[in-house]
């Protein structure tokens, strides 16, 4: 029989994370374990995030829930996925849990992640690392303080206010492409196709999620108007019409903890690989245990922004080496 618990844990951030909704110096994650003897057991990471809802307090609430749905007597993948179905957990919680599950299947049998969900080794991971909005002039000496020189691409946070001055600024003394993530920032499409006028000559590789989820029609038009390959974030959680998606975006990217589950993310990302899009795996601010779970679907990635476990001061797990962008597994 299974024994699930559920743990807490403060994560204390290097520096202050800002996107364009919120700023924060402290995360707090949430870690499901499952077990059934001293020798197999599965850990699995919720960050909680407020776009969504999601609160550490309401993810402790509905792992109540799940409790009380019996999962000790849970024998399967399919007998856990069709409860997670039914009670309709937030899509973290339901990442931990099913994560959880499968990481304690990988211990009973001797497997890797990916060789369970049966998809290639992933090679050769490179991720982006992103720069918080700040001040601008304050950016050369975060850059240099972080050695960032070394990553294969820098992804910088914008809002609509800072957004031009902080990509000039950033391109005067870094050549690396950039990504451009705006996290919804944008209320007008002319004015983001304004903002594109005024960077088009940078060394850019795509904008994501430039303007909010529900502006779909404002969205629709911007493609036809970018210059810029244009990457959905926001706009994908754990479900995707992609015969929309593809007339508004270019690319998109799947986080796990949105996806709520390896299940669906691989699912997320195979789909619009059939549609012919382009595709990220990104992050909440995770653990290297949240991180690590992301890199095993790297295969099915064009491109990874899996930085938020360098952004921890006192990073738990120690499942992941970085060495010149690139990760690997400890």
């Amino acid at each position: 029989m299974l024994h699930w618990s559920i743990e807490k844990k403060i994560l204390e951030l290097k520096y202050t994370w800002k996107i364009s909704r919120n700023a924060s110096d402290t995360k707090t994650n949430l870690f499901v374990t499952v077990k059934e003897d001293s020798k197999s057991q599965g850990i699995g990471e919720a960050a909680p995030n407020v776009r969504y809802n999601e609160t550490p307090e309401e993810l402790e609430k509905q792992f109540d829930l799940f409790l009380s749905e019996h999962p000790e007597k849970i024998s399967s993948l399919e007998e856990l996925s069709d409860m997670l179905n039914r009670i309709a957990l937030p899509h973290a919680l339901r990442f931990a849990i099913e994560s959880a599950f499968i990481h304690y299947q990988c211990s009973k049998q001797n497997k890797t992640i990916y060789e369970l969900l049966g998809l290639n080794k992933p090679t050769s991971i490179f991720t982006a690392y992103s720069v918080p909005i700040m001040e601008t002039g304050k950016m050369k000496e975060f850059y240099l303080e972080n050695n960032l020189s070394r990553f294969r691409f820098i992804k910088i946070k914008v809002n609509a206010e800072n957004a031009v001055d902080a990509i000039d600024y950033l391109s005067s003394f870094s050549d690396q492409p950039l990504l451009v993530d705006a996290n919804e920032a944008f209320k007008d499409a002319d004015q983001c196709i304004f903002f594109f006028e005024k960077i088009k000559s940078k060394n850019i590789q795509f904008i994501e999620q430039p303007m909010p989820s529900t502006m779909v029609e404002e969205s629709l038009y911007l493609k036809k108007h970018s210059p810029f390959p244009l990457f959905a974030d926001e706009s994908i959680t754990d479900t995707a019409d992609f015969s929309l998606l593809k007339k508004m975006f270019d690319g998109i990217n799947v986080k796990l903890m949105k996806a709520g589950g390896y299940l669906n993310g691989i699912r997320l990302l195979r789909e619009a690989k059939a549609n012919n899009m382009k595709t990220m795996i990104g992050c909440m601010v995770e653990t290297s245990l949240g991180i690590s779970s992301a890199m095993h679907l790297c295969s099915l990635a064009d491109y990874a922004d899996l930085d938020s476990f360098l952004l921890l001061k006192n990073e738990p797990y120690n499942l992941i080496k970085e060495n010149k962008g690139e990760l690997k597994f400890s």
